[in-house]
């Protein structure tokens, strides 16, 4: 599953009224998702010359990769 899915069967099924157009669900994912990316990309190390540093900055680059939907979540 992707994230992008997940986060739009979770505005399906919570009890928000999304008395929108069709694509309601979308559109608010979309904000959503933008939120989280500058939210993980506000804690993008500057520096990677140590091991965690530069293991942070792989962890990120995998969930902002998740968050974009271009790769499927771990099972």
């Amino acid at each position: 599953m992707f994230f992008p899915e997940l986060l739009i069967a979770a505005l399906k099924n919570s009890e928000i009224p999304l008395r929108f157009e069709p694509g309601a669900e979308e559109s608010a994912a979309k904000q959503v998702v933008e939120l989280v990316r500058l939210w993980l990309e506000a804690h993008e190390p500057k520096d990677t010359s140590t091991a965690f540093f530069s293991g942070q900055k792989t962890l990120l680059a995998r969930l902002l990769a998740e968050l974009e939907g271009t790769v499927e979540l771990p099972q």
